[in-house]
């Protein structure tokens, strides 16, 4: 018998609560919530059968399906550890992250089968392969639905608590990415936290962000615990995709970090979809501006938005629940604001000596909660450095109004400081963000032979929009900030480098403007 919390209980309880009920819809497949229950346990015998043992860390490469979700709970169930990888990642940073957790497992889908050869050869620990797909099986791997069709039904191992139950895998733009351990306890401390404060999801899911990042799997864990009804998967974020599900499938509920909803907004089809089943919109995982919310708000009337904020290595921590943002919450004027922490969490401001700060006063946010890590895999030291005396130090910059509201100013790297003034680069992008003109910009520091840093834009341009001047942009900045933090140079691009998940990869573009001569 487990002890509690555990991840698998959801699969338990809707089978035998709703058992005929949707619970994964995929394509043309359609998941029961019993189907997905005796599906789960073969699959986990399966991967025994196969040579899994518990405690082993199963990778999973692949795009959004209904798979990936049953190989989750397989895991588990199994007594193993998921570690889900991005798949824009490089064969080389794919070996990484495999031979960094001691991976003896992998499940690939057909979009990434590319990479198995190589793999092959650079993780000698890797036992078992596994194809997700519906393609011919590739020699040497086994066939996913095999293991679910043969694979004895075997019982939930009772993995729970503390156990290990997630490897995810972070950074990797500024050098190699870490493996943060997320237990069964950590995952359900946040997603109750989030049930608790009023921000679950309702009837129907839709999956946008991928599911390797801590985005697509939280608000995932919340939906099973909390919501009423199916998960709608589709393999990869575009427009096009996101609107024609939430149309088909009636979809109530949708987490779509910024850079995804912007081009939702931006879609040219837009008004041609029935959107009126949408409730809800989450959003997260990158900074919002304030001129992208009132947009959606104004586009999209009388949805509701939720406002999450965490880390990979703390799952949710704070969030802004959906009255806020209703005509008499917008009053109160947080929609700025990342919300409140949630009831399990602690947020304290910290000064570079670790001293708690006044509110109003900018600092480092630091978090204490069940939901913190367990640390990053293998790495004790950097474990030890980034949670001291059981706080997490997060490495943005925010502070707290009186009101116990928490405002985000930036990545406390991302911070420009330029003729010894510290200017924050998302106030920036706020105000470049409110001209009529530019679609999404980011804003970094660039080397400068005077003032050590100059502050530089990155614009990106509505595709109907008359193109202005670089001045132009500087002057309508300068009528909203002070001199010192607006743009001393702007280029305009196509598109911003985003990872996967949809965040903006500002190390990379920082990086290209590093290898040019500074200016004086």
């Amino acid at each position: 018998m487990p002890t509690y919390p555990y991840l698998t209980q959801v699969v338990h309880s809707a089978a035998r609560s709703r058992p005929g009920q949707p619970c994964l819809i995929y394509g043309d497949r359609r998941t029961s919530n019993a189907e997905l229950r005796d599906r789960v346990a073969r699959l986990a015998g399966g991967l025994l059968g196969a040579g899994v043992r518990p405690g082993d860390r199963v990778a999973i490469v692949a795009l959004n399906s209904d798979r990936f979700v049953e190989s989750f709970f397989g895991c588990f169930w199994a007594g193993a550890v998921a570690a889900p990888l991005n798949v824009r990642w490089t064969p080389a940073e794919l070996a990484y992250a495999l031979n960094d957790c001691g991976a003896s497992a992998m499940l690939v889908d057909d979009a990434c089968l590319g990479v198995v050869q190589a793999l092959r050869q650079d993780v000698p620990g890797l036992r078992i392969l596994v194809s997700l797909g519906d393609g011919p099986v590739p020699a040497g791997m086994l066939a996913y639905e095999d293991l679910v069709r043969c694979g004895p039904e075997v019982a939930d191992a009772g993995r729970a608590g503390d156990d290990l139950a997630f490897v995810l895998y972070t950074g990797g733009t500024t050098g190699f990415p870490k493996g943060v351990m997320l237990s069964h306890a950590n995952l359900a401390a946040a997603t109750v936290s989030m049930l608790a404060a009023g921000c679950g999801t309702g009837e129907v899911y839709l999956h946008a962000p991928p599911l390797f990042h801590i985005a697509g799997v939280q608000v995932m864990a919340g939906h099973f615990l909390g919501g009423r009804g199916p998960h709608v998967i589709i393999p990869a974020f575009s427009p096009a995709a996101v609107l024609a599900a939430i149309a088909e499938h009636h979809v109530t509920d949708v987490m779509l970090v910024p850079t995804m909803l912007q081009l939702v907004l931006a879609d040219p089809g837009l008004a041609s979809y029935d959107l009126s089943s949408l409730r809800r919109i989450f959003y997260g995982a990158a900074p919002m501006t304030e001129p992208l919310l009132r947009a959606a708000m104004a586009t999209l009337p009388g949805m509701g938005f939720v406002q999450g904020y965490g880390m990979t290595e703390t799952a949710l921590t704070v969030m802004l629940p959906p009255e806020y943002y209703t005509p008499e919450g917008q009053r109160l004027g947080k929609i700025t604001s990342i919300g409140r922490a949630l009831p399990l969490a602690e947020i304290a401001i910290r000064d570079p000596g670790g001293r708690e700060v006044p509110p109003g006063t900018v600092g480092e946010l630091t978090v204490r909660s069940p939901s913190v890590m367990l640390g990053y895999y293998g790495q004790p030291e950097l474990t030890a450095a980034t949670i001291r005396d059981g706080w997490l130090y997060s490495g943005d910059g925010a502070y707290q109004d009186s009101d116990g509201f928490i405002h985000l100013v930036d990545r406390i790297k991302d911070m420009i400081i330029t003729g010894a003034e510290n200017v924050y680069s998302t106030e920036v992008e706020a105000a470049l963000a409110s001209h009529p003109a530019v679609a999404i910009c980011a804003v970094i520091g660039v080397p400068h032979v005077t003032w050590g840093e100059q502050v530089h834009a990155v614009v990106v341009l509505k595709p109907s929009a008359a193109e202005p001047a670089a001045e132009d942009l500087i002057e309508h900045c300068r009528a909203r900030i002070a001199s010192y933090k607006c743009p001393r140079s702007i280029d305009f691009r196509d598109a911003l480098p985003t990872s996967a998940a949809g965040k903006i990869l500002k190390a990379r573009l920082r990086a290209e403007y590093a290898r040019q001569e500074a200016p004086a």
